[in-house]
């Protein structure tokens, strides 16, 4: 047990395990590492009252947890749970999509999904991108007014968005649509989503939806050398995607393949500048800008929880018993600054020996997107910061009400010209 006083808007009961803390306290939400620090020393492995699961803090529990398979994100026992109220006519869009996702897949149509998307996502494809990302980072640099300019519609948001709709094939300038309609369906993973939020994600989805077939049916009969040509012929021992596959993979990289980047650009700058002095000296070399970057994966993640559905009756640790549908809350910010795994977890060190993170996750559901999210994120820091080294923060950082993604309102910066 810890003798640390929690802060004034958690209460943890120590015999029962259970927490209390609304994720949408801001004070919690500006600074969820306080909350985590007196976890650390109460209990890693709590039941959280306003989301009404176990949740599992501790890096080698998150990690563990991940890869076993008694647990997925397919629901066996449905998905009432993640609607308002019982009825989910009005989800019908938003469902179809899901269905045929591999992010709530199992095996074996989640491997064999993955196993035909990866071919087209692999890390040598991903390489070969490098100096088209380093174009658009100065390209968009370029663009800066001299004086102020919010970083994230400005650069962390266009940089993805363009890159990952290039490699689909898909309209550049589409690229505000694409986040809007990407926008709209992540808010369905938020605590406390509402039925208005619901039909605004299955509206948003429908759109999506067909605005994708109307490029699918051209790529079928004028195929290219992009991604979305590649998910059509892409066949797995004679097996091809259906449409509707193709589809929810279609949408799943575009969803996943900015809005993680987004956030994590955004956290990672600010935690740079937070360091003081020049930043160019994190990226000095491909070695410590490579270190620079896992560092700030680690600092501070862009996802903050990750559900499983258990799939059958367990003691999953000391006391804590799941039923087969039951969730399970992995909290991977906080187990990137678990003290049994980390020295210092708390400061900001690209150099230390004990590397690691679970930001991507682990084992089956590994996030395909990581090798371009790694790149990117190399890629346009390092130009950002060696084309800008005097840039500083020009307002303090908030970070939106989204405990689920933890990103920031407004990067609002100097850029030192």
């Amino acid at each position: 047990m810890t003798d640390l006083v929690p802060p004034t808007y958690l209460a943890f009961n120590p015999a029962t395990r259970h927490v209390r803390l609304d994720p949408h306290e801001a004070a919690f939400f500006q600074n969820p590492y306080a909350a985590y620090a007196f976890m650390y020393g109460a209990s890693n492995v709590f039941f959280w009252e306003e989301f009404g699961f176990w949740c599992f803090g501790g890096f080698d529990d998150v990690s563990r947890l991940l890869r076993d398979r008694r647990f997925g994100r397919h629901n066996p026992a449905g998905i009432p749970d993640r609607s308002v109220g019982e009825d989910r006519t009005h989800l019908s869009s938003f469902d179809g999509i899901e269905a045929n996702s591999m992010l709530e897949l199992e095996p074996p149509v989640h491997t064999r999904l993955r196993t035909l998307v990866n071919r087209a996502f692999v890390s040598r494809q991903v390489e070969r991108l490098r100096p088209r990302v380093e174009a658009l980072a100065n390209e968009l640099i370029d663009r800066f007014e001299p004086g102020q300019v919010d970083l994230l519609p400005a650069f962390a948001s266009l940089l993805p968005i363009t890159i990952i709709a290039e490699m689909l094939g898909v309209p550049v300038e589409m690229g505000p649509q694409l986040l809007d309609w990407s926008h709209r369906m992540v808010a369905m993973y938020m605590h406390g989503r509402t039925r208005e939020t619901e039909e605004t994600a299955n509206r948003a989805a429908h759109d999506f939806s067909d605005f994708l077939r109307g490029h699918v049916a051209e790529r079928r009969k004028n195929p290219g050398d992009d991604l979305l040509s590649l998910l059509i012929s892409a066949q797995d021992d004679g097996q091809r995607l259906s449409e509707d596959e193709l589809v929810s993979s279609a949408i799943l990289l575009l969803n996943a393949g900015h809005e993680a980047t987004v956030h994590q650009t955004g956290n990672a700058v600010r935690a740079i500048l937070a360091q003081g002095g020049d930043p160019r000296r994190f990226f000095t070399s491909p070695q410590t800008t490579t270190a620079t970057v896992e560092e700030c994966l680690r600092f501070d993640a862009p996802l903050h929880m990750f559900t499983r559905y258990a799939y059958e009756e367990f003691e999953v640790g000391p006391g804590v018993i799941v039923r087969p549908g039951e969730t399970i809350g992995l909290l991977l910010g906080m187990a990137n600054h678990d003290p049994m795994a980390f020295a210092e977890p708390f400061a900001f060190r690209p150099d230390r020996l004990d590397q690691k993170n679970v930001s991507f996750g682990a084992g089956i559901h590994f996030c395909i997107g990581a090798p371009l999210a790694r790149l990117e994120l190399q890629v346009s820091l390092k130009t950002l910061f060696d084309r800008l080294p005097r840039l500083h923060l020009a307002e303090q950082p908030r970070f939106r009400d989204t405990y689920h993604f933890h990103g920031l309102e407004r990067l609002v910066v100097h850029t030192g010209q």
